[in-house]
């Protein structure tokens, strides 16, 4: 696999689009801090990562409204193996004029972009979450 938080990102579309409540996703670090990220901003309700012996699984309790609307409206990848996106503390993007959050891998961890503008710090552009 190249590009594993690509996969993390497809997982998490194709769950939603046919409700299911769990996704299960083979565990990474930085997969578990974007995981955290996403919880923390209310786009998921909860995770937990499942050791077995292995790499670990991470499962991902997805968030519906009470209509039965993911929470989630889209998510998209933006460095990608073959292109990486990095920018600085000024020029890092907002997504849908602040709607959505910009998940940021800079030196000191990975961030939302709103929080790497309070540090002061830029890094690559991970994905968009809406």
């Amino acid at each position: 696999m190249t590009d594993p938080i690509a996969d993390m990102l497809t997982r998490i579309r194709n769950a939603k689009r046919v409700k299911k409540r769990e996704v299960n996703i083979p565990s990474s670090r930085m997969k578990v801090e974007i995981a955290k990220i996403m919880k923390e901003e209310g786009y998921i309700n909860n995770f937990k990562v499942v050791d077995d012996n292995k790499q670990g699984i991470l499962d991902i309790y997805l968030k519906y409204s009470e209509d039965n609307e993911s929470v989630i409206k889209g998510m998209e990848k933006v460095s990608k193996p073959g292109r990486r996106i990095y920018r600085d503390k000024e020029n890092i993007p907002e997504v849908l004029g602040g709607l959505g959050i910009v998940v940021v891998s800079t030196s000191q961890g990975i961030f939302t972009g709103e929080k790497c503008r309070e540090k002061g710090i830029g890094g690559e552009i991970l994905c968009y979450i809406w």
